[in-house]
């Protein structure tokens, strides 16, 4: 499987650097864990109706072969039309904390007091078809994500303006007014930390769903499909 590779054509110049110290060994096991990792993974992050979950269906519309859904464990109740395994893996808060504490989340956060969630396994098993794994996730899901090593693509999806978010929110009917404004709320801040220098590779405004579609489009094909490095948008 290796015939004709250089190993000193792949590895790093930090691994490179060692090469007189350590044993050939451990310079073929670290290039087998970048050939095992396979493609980087796409993060979309952005407030509950900015559209994100309307271009990620879009997406995996478009690329059935290409892209698979990493789905999230979550602590909340489903609402209509949602399915076990599909948009969600619905789970209780015992049985969450429980995989927590071993260690079988990549990411977690709370919202309202639910819990969401990625676990380890959910991304492995996209990764080991060989599609690209896309998440779907909030902010605090970020910033642990940007502490591992999965080196992300982060993609932020924003509304134009916090009332026509609040239009948005108010045409699905499916929460109170107090729940309404803990979201308004944790939309702006999510907007701020979206907003700022170097925490997203991109910032998509989502004023019009084919735009929107577009960019995030050609933001996928010039840094997945041709295999170009972008700055290091992941630490913290």
């Amino acid at each position: 499987m290796f015939d004709g590779l250089s190993i000193t054509a792949v590895l790093p110049k930090s691994y490179l650097s060692l090469w007189r110290y350590l044993p050939i060994t451990y310079f073929f096991k670290a290039f087998v864990t970048m050939v095992q990792k396979g493609p980087r993974p796409l993060v979309l992050c952005g407030p509950s109706g900015s559209g994100k979950s309307t271009l990620l269906k879009r997406l995996l519309k478009e690329f059935p072969d290409k892209f698979g859904f990493s789905v999230s464990h979550t602590t909340r109740g489903p609402r209509p039309g949602e399915k076990d395994g599909v948009h969600y893996h619905f789970t209780t808060k015992d049985d969450m904390v429980a995989a927590i504490e071993k260690g079988e989340f990549i990411e977690t956060a709370t919202f309202s007091g639910n819990m969401y969630g990625t676990s380890k396994r959910a991304v492995e098993d996209v990764r080991c078809t060989g599609k690209i794994c896309i998440l779907d996730i909030e902010i605090e899901g970020v910033k642990q994500i940007k502490r591992t090593d999965l080196d992300p693509l982060l993609v932020f999806v924003m509304p134009p303006s916090i009332g026509e978010l609040e239009r948005r929110l108010r045409g699905r009917n499916t929460e109170d007014e107090d729940a309404l404004k803990k979201r308004l709320d944790t939309a702006s801040r999510e907007i701020l930390y979206g907003q700022e220098p170097d925490n997203f590779h991109i910032v998509i405004v989502n004023d019009k769903l084919s735009k929107a579609y577009s960019e995030l489009r050609d933001f996928i094909s010039q840094n997945m499909v041709e295999k170009k490095s972008e700055p290091d948008a992941t630490q913290e």
